[in-house]
């Protein structure tokens, strides 16, 4: 008899699979079991079938990166709050104090959690060992709802921080019950969660997070890849998600070295350039000469006509020594060509403070730049600190090469 009242088939010979007719009454049949190693080719996935689940799991991993900072940054203001308001009168149990009447029903089931927890030896930290661990971000939420008059002087507008909450609250419970994360949804949990970390207090110190965000998975494991926060393989991709105007505007210091350097003369305009020299910005710009003989070789690499390569560098210098003309103080624009072979070109923007952002490529035989792999690097100070020393990163050793290389060329009058 099975466990829903129906009488099983024996499993004796002659009542084996659906071949047998001789099957009781009201009797169900069971589905004949598949052959050892059957199971494979059933459930088989196919390379499109890995990468499906490859891009879910990349973008809930980013997901939770971002949620759990938002939940242990709101966790810290709840506590720093409330906790003077209630320990005073309700010691340990201030949590559920200041949950009230209205929050008895979760606040109770977090501390039902927690005492389980405890018996089960899941509290691996100390400091996890309290009912605030447990509140989930809705409950955080609820808090300081209860309770706004306490939190109002540290926010200026109630309205920003609910918004960015509620638009949060999509991706949370996507991430919770491990369901599918559109690109879409993840780009604006990241954003609503940069927000609400600006908003608790808790936004990027990096002087360079102003130019380019830095990003939750880089603020985490930063160090794994030395001073490397992008990677595009081409120009095309990088200017996607990094225009120029984000790189160039509002710098103080611009340093350029490679052959024609068409990131900054063909997408920044010579207007644009003006005033940022103007504003105080001082910019060297390093180009290959199109007279030597590493721009002929350079043609033959790409298949280029005889003088293509050299006229489109020509073009470029002359086009920067107009702008410089127009400047009140053209010694803080300047322009030189070197003859050596060459090897990479870069982008280095505020290279000589905290807040440098570089962008390089290497120059492959085959490819021209906008082809190229294109690597993203932070200067200054590293965004994580690691207990063990490692190397100081790129842009120091791209920012040397520059010097070296300006040292030996010649200005362009």
């Amino acid at each position: 008899m099975g466990s829903g009242g129906l009488e099983l088939p024996p499993g004796g010979e002659g009542h084996e699979g659906s071949g047998s007719t001789d099957v009781p009454p009201g009797a169900v049949s069971l589905a004949r079991p598949m052959g050892a190693g059957s199971i494979g080719p059933e459930l088989d996935w196919d390379a499109g079938a890995w990468l499906e689940v490859r891009t879910r799991a990349q973008r809930a991993g980013r997901a939770y990166i971002w949620l759990n900072l938002v939940e242990q940054r709101l966790r810290a203001v709840v506590a720093a709050v409330l906790r003077p308001v209630y320990e005073p009168v309700h010691g340990d149990d201030w949590v559920v104090a200041a949950a009230g009447p209205a929050g008895q029903e979760w606040v109770q089931r977090a501390v039902a959690v927690r005492e389980v927890s405890r018996r089960k030896g899941y509290l691996l930290d100390p400091a996890d060992d309290n009912v605030l661990s447990f509140l989930t971000l809705p409950q955080l939420r609820e808090l300081m709802v209860q309770h706004w008059p306490c939190f109002e002087p540290y926010f200026d507008e109630r309205r920003d921080l609910e918004l960015a909450l509620d638009e949060l609250e999509v991706t949370r419970n996507v991430v919770s019950r491990n369901r599918a994360l559109s690109e879409a949804v993840l780009n604006q949990a990241e954003r609503a969660s940069a927000r609400l970390l600006e908003l608790l207090g808790a936004a990027g110190d990096v002087p360079s997070a102003a130019r380019l965000p830095v990003d939750a998975v880089e603020d985490l494991v930063g160090d794994r890849y030395a001073d490397v926060v992008a990677v595009h393989s081409d120009r095309v991709r990088l200017m996607g998600q990094f225009p120029a105007e984000d790189l160039f505007g509002g710098a103080r210091r611009l340093d350029a070295i490679g052959i024609g350097l068409n990131l900054l003369v063909q997408n920044f305009s010579g207007r644009r350039l003006v005033r940022l020299a103007e504003s105080g910005c001082r910019v060297r710009l390093l180009f290959l000469n199109p007279a030597s003989s590493a721009v002929k070789r350079r043609e033959r690499e790409l298949g280029m006509k005889r003088g293509e390569l050299a006229r489109s560098v020509e073009m470029n210098i002359l086009h920067m020594r107009r702008v410089r003309s127009r400047l009140r103080d053209p010694g803080a624009f300047e322009i030189q060509v070197y003859d050596e072979t060459p090897r990479f070109t870069a982008y280095l923007v505020d290279g000589d403070g905290a807040d440098g952002i570089g962008v390089v490529q290497s120059y492959l035989r085959g490819a021209r730049g906008m082809e190229s792999p294109v690597l993203v690097l932070r200067g200054g100070s590293r965004v994580v600190k690691s207990d063990h020393s490692v190397d100081s990163g790129l842009f120091p050793t791209y920012r040397e090469e520059f010097e070296m290389a300006w040292a030996d060329s010649r200005p362009v009058s």
